[in-house]
């Protein structure tokens, strides 16, 4: 897995690092908090930031001066060899995605099927875009990061975050292709097989996209068209029918159907099944033995 020297940079400073991860092809995720430091980031890769609770009083400079501007869903977006200093006054967390130029070439050529002569980020400071504050804190913070569960969502919403960076923020903003069919019969059966076969372990989109022979763009598209929601919303509505059924039909304890389902622990999958019955997998269980 590649070292980021944004997260590695941060770590010598004031930063206190609240949780991270490592996703499919080598993506991270950290989510910081920091306060009354002041620092300077120069890497070979990106960065995007999302504030996500203070940073008022947060400073960047410029050549004409320190400038302020931080508050929750402002974003920053730290390109490849772009040098940026910045005094944080005050309280800030925020949530860094850190992905290479290659990560963004090869989804490039996934997408549009060529890959671009040259490819960069443009800087953004303490910028708005909705749908990068959606897509962080409707996936990426709403959820157990280290969760079996949750990989697929979380591969799903980094690759829609890195497709909307190259969309809207770099030198070539191609518009998207249109997916018009859904997946052929025989595809779709062997993928439904493949996330049956495997609900135990941390799907990803990388995953299905190469068990269909298909870019992760494509296949996320198709596989909607076919089966009506996205990847993630399938493969977790699965889980549950499936500790559901286990639940209604066998004696096992709760850990094991966790487990089996994909859950990385019976408090998590508990958590999330009283998100969705209103009631915990013990109290459901007991009922449906009494009707």
């Amino acid at each position: 897995m590649p070292e980021y020297q944004t997260f590695t940079m941060l770590q010598r400073h004031k930063a206190q690092l609240r949780d991270s991860v490592q996703l499919s092809g080598g993506i991270q995720l950290a989510a910081w908090f920091n306060s009354g430091d002041r620092v300077t980031n120069l890497s070979n890769h990106h960065t995007l930031s999302l504030y996500t609770e203070g940073g008022y009083d947060t400073w960047h400079k410029t050549p004409g001066g320190w400038r302020n501007g931080g508050a929750p869903d402002r974003f920053c977006l730290m390109p490849s060899g772009v040098e940026s200093t910045w005094d944080l006054r005050a309280d800030l967390a925020f949530v860094h995605l850190y992905c290479t130029e290659a990560h963004l070439r090869q989804l490039g050529e996934q997408i549009w099927d060529r890959s671009p002569a040259s490819l960069a980020l443009h800087e953004k400071i303490f910028a708005d875009d909705d749908r990068i504050t959606q897509l962080y804190r409707h996936f990426l913070l709403s959820t157990d990061w280290h969760s079996p569960a949750n990989q697929l969502m979380l591969s799903s919403a980094s690759t829609l975050l890195m497709t909307h960076l190259l969309q809207h923020y770099s030198t070539q903003q191609w518009q998207l292709p249109e997916v018009r069919g859904g997946l052929a019969p025989a595809v779709l059966r062997r993928v439904l097989a493949f996330i049956d076969a495997h609900l135990d372990s941390p799907l990803t989109l990388m995953q299905l996209a190469h068990e269909a022979a298909l870019s992760e763009y494509h296949f996320a598209r198709m596989f909607r068209r076919s089966v009506g929601e996205a990847p993630h919303q399938y493969v977790m509505r699965h889980r549950m029918e499936t500790a559901q059924r286990l639940l209604r039909t066998t004696a096992l304890p709760l850990t094991e159907i966790a487990l089996r389902c994909g859950f990385h622990s019976s408090s998590h999958f508990s958590h999330r099944f009283r998100q969705l019955h209103g009631t915990p997998p013990s109290t459901w269980r007991q009922a449906m033995r009494h009707e």
